[in-house]
This record gives C-alpha cells, sequence and structure tokens, in this order.
C-alpha cells in the first residue's frame, strides 16, 4: 500500500521546500491542497481518513505547514479535532519551518553543554522560530530572553511574545528590548547561550561584540542570507571554537533541521495516532544528534 501524504498549507502555492522534503523521506504520493482556511480542513482530512480502513491508516499522513504559524495552529486544531476512536492518521506541523529550525538549533546549542540555571538569549525572537526556540530553551531549564530587535513597538513586541510563549508551552520567559548595538550589549550581558532568530540578510551581533563578550561560550545563528545575523559567522561553521566559544552558522544547523524533518516525516508512516508539533519534534532531534 502506497503512503500517501496530504500537505495542507495556507500560502496559496503549497511549498515545494516541503513537498521535496516529503518524498526524499518516503512519501510515494503527495496531495498538495495550497491556501487551506481552517474551515476547509474537515473535508479534506475525511478524505484522507474514511478511505482506509484503520490497520491502514498508517500508511495516511497529515502535513501542516505554510508561513504563518498562526493559520497552521489553527490547522492543527482542526486537523485532530477530526479524528475519533481508531480513525485517525498521524499530523506534524512545521509551519514556516518553525519546528525543525527551532529544535535542531537549540539541539546544537545544548551539545556545547548544559544551560539549566544559566542566562540564554533569543535575538530577534519574537517570530515563529524564535519562540518555539525560547519555549524549548526554557522547557530545558534555561534563564531564557526573548528580544525584540526592531526599532519600533520593541519592547510591546516583546512582551507579546512572552505571553503567548507562557500560554502555548507553560513556561516563563523574559522579555526585552535589543533594537541597537548599546541595547544588543546590556542584553548579553551574563548570558552564556545566545540564538540569532532574525530575518534573512539582518545582522544582529558584531563580532566585535561576541569576539570579547566575558560569559558567552555558544552562539547560533538560522539566517543564511549575508549578511550573517552574527557577523563573522559562516554559514558552514557546525561548533568551530574561536576564542573558547563554539560557533552554529547556519547551514551547520540546517543539516540537522534536515535530518530532522525528513526523520519526522517518515515516523507519521510508521503509526497512525502520532502529532509532532514542538515538543515531539524536539525529542526527535535530541535522538539524531545523540
Amino acid at each position: 500500500m502506497k503512503k500517501i501524504l496530504l500537505q495542507l498549507d495556507s500560502d496559496r502555492t503549497a511549498s515545494v521546500f516541503d513537498a521535496v522534503t516529503a518524498y526524499d523521506a518516503c512519501a510515494d504520493i503527495l496531495l498538495q491542497y495550497g491556501g487551506v482556511e481552517a474551515a476547509e480542513v474537515r473535508a479534506l482530512v475525511y478524505g484522507a481518513m474514511f478511505t482506509r480502513g484503520p490497520s491502514d491508516l498508517k500508511n495516511s499522513a497529515i502535513f501542516v505547514g505554510g508561513t504563518d504559524v498562526a493559520k497552521g495552529e489553527a490547522m492543527l486544531k482542526e486537523v485532530c479535532g477530526c479524528f475519533f476512536g481508531p480513525l485517525r492518521t498521524s499530523v506534524m506541523l512545521d509551519a514556516n519551518g518553525c519546528n525543525t529550525t527551532a529544535t535542531a538549533a537549540i539541539v546544537k546549542l545544548l551539545s556545547a553543554g548544559d544551560l539549566r540555571g544559566k542566562k540564554a538569549v533569543v535575538l530577534a525572537g519574537t517570530g515563529p522560530v524564535g519562540r518555539r526556540a525560547a519555549a524549548l530553551l526554557a522547557k530545558e531549564g534555561a534563564d531564557v530572553v526573548v528580544a525584540e530587535t526592531l526599532p519600533t513597538e520593541t519592547m510591546e513586541r516583546a512582551k507579546a511574545a512572552c505571553a503567548t510563549i507562557e500560554e502555548r508551552f507553560g513556561v516563563q520567559v523574559t522579555p526585552a528590548a535589543a533594537a541597537d548595538v548599546d541595547a544588543t550589549g546590556r542584553v548579553l550581558e551574563g548570558a552564556e547561550a545566545v540564538l540569532c532568530t532574525g530575518a534573512a540578510g539582518l545582522q544582529l551581533i558584531s563580532e566585535t561584540l561576541w569576539r570579547g563578550h566575558p560569559t558567552l561560550r555558544v552562539l547560533g545563528d538560522v539566517n543564511a542570507v549575508p549578511p550573517a545575523g552574527i557577523e563573522g559567522v559562516k554559514p558552514t561553521w557546525n561548533g568551530k571554537e574561536i576564542d573558547g566559544k563554539l560557533l552554529f552558522g547556519a547551514l551547520g544547523i540546517g543539516d540537522l533541521k534536515m535530518r530532522v524533518h525528513r526523520r519526522s516525516i517518515a515516523r507519521l508512516f510508521e503509526q497512525s495516532d502520532l502529532v509532532l508539533d514542538a515538543e515531539e519534534i524536539f525529542a526527535l532531534a535530541k535522538e539524531l544528534s545523540g
């Protein structure tokens, strides 16, 4: 029986990136739907769910994507609400790469050592990857600061992001503003780890700042588009040691992200009752890096 993946994407055109990854993972057939609204999910899920018996439903699975994470979360909720009894398929949420990128980045940071009780900063952390990364760090026991870097409504955005993290993940994180070089330096005071999750081509930390920083020991950047989020860090660096600090570039993190993404898709077809969101995908990332 063929492995069929139903791809639900909130964008008008369903992601080619997610499609290629699905085929590379193990999917035989991909059914792509773009521009999906939450209200349209039930009919699509029923089409996948009622066509195979309970014992065969592990060969059907659902991937929720798109660039809008809030819409993705709403679609995931609708998908899960369709299931009852043995009639269910496994489902994965990775809208905008939020879960696979964040989990890979945090696993890389943790490879440098335990961060429990240590200060960790997520710069430009109010976006989808930053929020999940901050939540996972907090769940690992770190004292997490979520810093917004935009020059307008900086603290308001940071506070709003922290509130959503607390609501979704049940952890406390601290908001901060880092809209300029001096503010960034203040936010990083006493930090042992920093992850940059800013927009493509946005430099957040100067080389002078991180090289001379007295407490930072591990730094990560998920931006692969020049200039790097951390000046002087090459995308391919995968734990390169400089001045006593370990540095991870976007491609160094991205290699694990892709392995996590493919393994997550493969896992969907191992049983019919999996829901893969941030926490479950984080556990997979830990397994793959172990």
